[in-house]
């Protein structure tokens, strides 16, 4: 394998990946907030992250990845720096019980809206059910590790926060509140190239004015908030209350993968400033490392037929929403979904179109039919390549020049019109392309006995020249979202995947 590179935030240019402990890498992902099913823009990039996880993994890595779950902390207005704003987990109670009295509540879902644990409970499996539809490989390491926020805050944020206390990095405030002293770290802004006069001043919106606040700073942010009306709080030396969204990743990342610095941290770029900003102020912090993070990685935004993504427009769509129907009207096959998020490179921005999903349902299917008739064709031979064959060679050269998605899919595309080799060595080639891809394993009944028996059904029927029977089964098929092909060598249906 050629050497990898990847774009570093910190650092702001591309630059060769190596970890610090070969062969084992380590990768933080900033995970869902649990009060609510997620859009196709987290999963942009959550898939993002799952790409990267499976190239390591296929370059021959042991990839230790966690990604957390917020269920306490993360507030409306997470761009102000001292927890203004309504924590998500009671916008969420708030907006069941609004549900439940309107008999609107999905079935199976929260019998206390009041519960911020049962809301959590509920959307952490409708995340997992969708990540699993879409193929992302860290869903199924869940029941092993304890991912969610909640789990951390006095095993891990208090100590946190205490120690950052005890280091001069933190103070308690007149209003009670624990906040972060950013002018006790030096390099704050490092990531985002936010410069503490730029934030002074009122970066982005991103902090409140200083005589608005108890801070010493207008950019220090809140590490404990005491509040014993708040719906989910615990004890603390400052208090019943909370913590703030950032310490959760802090103490996650480090506590979860038992080290003080790991490999590599992505995320959505709408996190670098002032989310993984603050990360990486408190981890250091706390640690007394220099580095928390040695890549930090993210992905852009999703448009949808060019605009940011609205409800009141309609243009806002969940997982669910595109699998069952809600986008092209017809069912959409998962995988062609996780295609179509990921075919654009990750640091670019990705406009989601019905006509672009069509696009890649057709590419999906390409790279099914291929697969199918390559079985077909090396009829149970199994042959072992390795990463040295050509195909597999150049489609991890592309991956590792900072993920280049769409070089990689070339390489695919390529290889699945040559139609010329071993049929045994070039299934292979092909399962092995898709260990990144995952696009193979196939979920809406393509393939299945039913179809398969109308389409005999059809050739027998052509053969005694009953073409009226014929027809009406060929119909049947295409009511039932078939495309249907006859040819010399017979009928074929194959489900429309979008």
């Amino acid at each position: 394998m050629e050497e990898i590179r990847f774009y570093n935030t910190l650092t702001h240019r591309i630059e060769t990946f190596e970890p610090l402990e070969p062969p084992h890498v380590y990768v933080y992902t900033c995970g869902p907030t649990v009060y609510d099913y997620q859009h196709i823009g987290n999963f942009k990039t959550f898939l993002f992250a799952d790409v990267l996880r499976r190239f390591l993994d296929l370059c021959g890595f042991t990839v230790h990845q966690v990604m957390n779950l917020t269920d306490v902390g993360h507030m409306t207005d997470d761009q102000i720096a001292d927890g203004s704003g309504e924590d998500k987990m009671q916008v969420a109670s708030r907006r069941l019980k609004e549900a439940k009295k309107q008999g609107t509540v999905p079935a199976g879902a929260v019998a206390d809206p009041d519960d911020p644990y049962q809301i959590a409970d509920f959307y952490t499996s409708a995340f997992i059910e969708d990540a699993r539809l879409l193929g992302v490989k860290i869903a199924d390491e869940y029941p092993q590790q304890t991912p969610r926020a909640t789990d951390h805050v006095q095993s891990g944020m208090i100590p946190m926060i205490q120690k950052l206390l005890e280091r001069g990095h933190a103070y308690v405030a007149q209003d009670g509140v624990v906040y972060y002293s950013v002018e006790s770290f030096p390099t704050y802004g490092c990531l985002s190239g936010n410069t503490l006069e730029q934030v002074r001043s009122g970066a982005g919106g991103r902090v409140l004015a200083e005589h608005q606040s108890a801070k010493r700073h207008p950019a220090d942010f809140m590490l404990w908030k005491p509040d014993p009306s708040h719906l989910m709080k615990w004890d603390s030396p400052w208090g019943a209350g909370y913590p703030n969204w950032h310490i959760e990743c802090s103490v996650m990342a480090t506590a979860l993968h038992g080290r003080d610095i790991i490999d590599i941290h992505t995320g959505g770029e709408d996190n670098i400033f002032p989310h993984h900003e603050c990360e990486i102020a408190q981890t250091c912090g706390a640690t007394g490392q220099d580095l928390f993070a040695r890549f930090w990685m993210h992905s852009r935004h999703l448009r949808v037929d060019g605009q940011k993504m609205s409800k009141s427009k309609g243009s806002f769509y969940t997982v669910r929403d595109v699998t069952s129907g809600g986008l092209t009207g017809r069912p959409v096959d998962p995988k062609v979904l996780r295609y179509d998020l990921l075919k654009a490179h990750y640091r670019s921005n990705l406009n989601f179109t019905k006509r672009g999903l069509a696009d890649s349902a057709v590419n999906v299917r390409r790279i099914r039919e291929a697969e199918q008739k390559l079985r077909e064709q090396a009829n149970g031979a199994e042959v072992q390549i390795s990463n040295d064959h050509p195909t597999v060679r150049a489609f991890m050269a592309a991956l590792g020049d900072d993920l280049n998605m769409s070089s990689a899919l070339a390489e695919v595309s390529n290889f699945v019109r040559a139609r010329r080799g071993d049929a045994a060595e070039r299934l292979a080639v092909l399962k092995k392309l898709d260990t990144v891809l995952g696009v193979l394993d196939q979920s809406n009944g393509h393939g299945d006995q039913w179809a398969a028996d109308r389409c005999r059904q059809i050739d027998e029927a052509r053969v005694g020249k009953d073409f009226v029977t014929a027809d009406l089964l060929r119909q049947e098929l295409i009511d039932a979202d078939y495309e249907v092909r006859t040819t010399p060598e017979g009928t074929a249906a194959t489900k429309k995947l979008a």
